[in-house]
């Protein structure tokens, strides 16, 4: 759409403008009836070279068309020298606002619409005040308009289409749906309508924010497009732990699970580690996109599927709960490497770069124990230094602070340069500052995400990526600010969450008491 900036000043011709291509009157054109008087149309300008009438379907409080008197091609055929003819067009229009009360003309659109979107070939300004009421349909229509040479292919006479609403934070009636595509039907949609199989797909996306207790009327913004592919979100019903073979009382939804595999690219033939693994949810997401996956855990139980069932109505879990079956489960069991019990706070692994990828959620003491090996007692060994065979090794309490100082190292050490390390981070919202992120002189943060759990705690989804090798004084930069670190004490996320519960209960309770009074 050529568009002219309400603000410029402009100086009018008092002749008329050469060059134009001009037609005395066409008996076809609906404007040259109007302004001839056949069409009963009022006039609200009117003078030897131009008229001025409203637009039927107004997209803002004032919406005005302004058009030569004789018959003028559209836009497309204008050049330099019609530029005098159009800056006649525009005063006029500033005349037609000023003359109702529109005093700001910083707040106005002049316009033109580009051919597919004339529907009437005669040259037509289009003039609208207050530009930021237009409504939203308006606008996109504007947009569009720049935009349209994209998408005109798709449309030709041939052809056949459908278009789908769809909303984000918000339900939409069907026969709201229907008023939404039916608005759109200055759109120059030659073809047939096939709701069945159409060849072209053509999508209209409203954005209502992500605050479902606060939905704005109007969406705040407002995409079409025509498809091309479905994303793969099947994979989410699909992967769903509803319905895998091995579960636990923690296991990763399959939707974050994906998406923690994106953050860390995670591509064929690499080799992803998860320190936490758990039952295996972030191994049986990496093992779809064909990386080879390992992991450990110091949970024997949880790693040789044992103990109690986390599903109802199963009191233990069965001879084949385990996480080689959940991969099998999927058709990935090739991409299987193994996971072993082991201590995240004292690897086991060579020291080398051997992994592509580390994504993992460590424990956060909530649901699951922060635990490591080792006691604050003396234990006996053998003469060579050795432990007896029946030995059960005692654990410890495993301070967050620690594991993720663990955790970084570990990455620094172990991933290739460029691998990625992807993992969950619990915060205290009211405490939450940037310099809670723990860094590492071998690992640039990529992104910081969040989830809300809860009205004061919430989980930080943190993408790193190694930039260097490690050198003897990088693991001193490994932990976070210590006047900001929650997680200086064991129990610290610990405290603070189901403290944050029990104060919520007591308002609740103090609320009851008020309205029960």
């Amino acid at each position: 759409m050529a568009e002219v900036e309400a603000e410029q000043p402009v100086q009018v011709g008092v002749s008329k403008p050469s060059g134009v291509p001009v037609g005395a009157y066409d008996k076809k054109c609906i404007f040259c009836k109007i302004v001839n008087q056949e069409m009963g149309t009022e006039l609200l300008h009117s003078d030897e070279e131009l008229s001025c009438f409203r637009d039927i379907k107004p997209g803002a409080p004032h919406h005005y068309l302004v058009v030569p008197n004789q018959h003028v091609g559209n836009c497309k055929s204008l050049g330099k020298e019609h530029v005098p003819l159009v800056k006649q067009m525009v005063e006029v229009g500033k005349q037609i606002l000023q003359r109702n009360s529109v005093a700001d003309l910083t707040d106005v659109r002049f316009g033109f619409h580009w051919p597919p979107f004339c529907s009437v070939t005669h040259l037509h300004l289009h003039v609208l005040a207050p530009a930021s009421q237009m409504g939203f349909m308006s606008r996109l229509f504007y947009r569009l308009n720049s935009y349209w040479f994209i998408t005109s292919p798709y449309v030709h006479k041939e052809s056949t289409y459908r278009i789908n609403v769809y909303t984000f934070n918000k339900t939409l009636l069907f026969a709201d749906r229907i008023k939404k595509i039916d608005a759109l039907e200055y759109l120059p949609f030659e073809g047939t309508v096939s709701l069945k199989s159409p060849q072209h797909i053509f999508c209209l996306l409203e954005d209502y924010g992500t605050d479902p207790n606060n939905i704005p009327e109007h969406p705040n913004y407002v995409y079409f497009g025509r498809w091309i592919a479905d994303g793969q979100r099947e994979l989410i019903r699909s992967h769903s732990v509803k319905s895998r073979h091995f579960i636990g009382n923690t296991s990763m939804d399959a939707g974050l699970s994906f998406i923690m595999t994106n953050h860390a690219k995670v591509k064929e033939n690499d080799l992803v580690f998860d320190p936490f693994v758990g039952t295996g949810s972030l191994l049986v997401a990496c093992s779809h996109f064909g990386a080879y996956v390992c992991g450990t855990d110091i949970d024997y139980n949880t790693i040789h599927g044992k103990g109690r069932s986390s599903r109802k109505n199963q009191k233990w879990r069965g001879p084949d709960e385990n996480i080689r079956a959940n991969l099998r489960q999927y058709g990935t069991q090739k991409m299987y490497v193994d996971v072993m019990v082991s201590d995240a706070s004292k690897p086991v692994w060579r020291n080398a770069a051997l992994f592509d990828a580390i994504i993992t959620d460590p424990p956060y003491g909530i649901r699951e124990s922060t635990r490591k090996t080792g006691s604050h007692k003396d234990i006996a060994k053998a003469p060579d230094g050795s432990y007896a065979d029946s030995h059960v090794p005692v654990s410890q309490a495993y301070n967050l602070s620690d594991i993720f100082a663990d955790l970084l190292h570990f990455s620094a050490q172990h991933l290739v340069v460029g691998g990625r390390l992807v993992y969950w981070l619990p915060v205290y919202r009211p405490e939450y500052c940037e310099e809670m992120i723990p860094h590492h002189a071998c690992l640039q943060l990529v992104s910081n995400c969040e989830q809300t759990l809860s009205s004061h705690t919430s989980r930080r989804l943190i993408t790193m990526e190694k930039i260097k090798e490690p050198k003897e004084l990088d693991g001193l930069a490994g932990a976070p600010d210590p006047r900001c670190s929650p997680y200086h004490g064991h129990n610290a996320f610990r405290e603070k969450y189901f403290s944050g519960l029990n104060k919520r209960s007591s308002k609740e309770d103090t609320r009851a008491d008020v309205d029960g009074k």
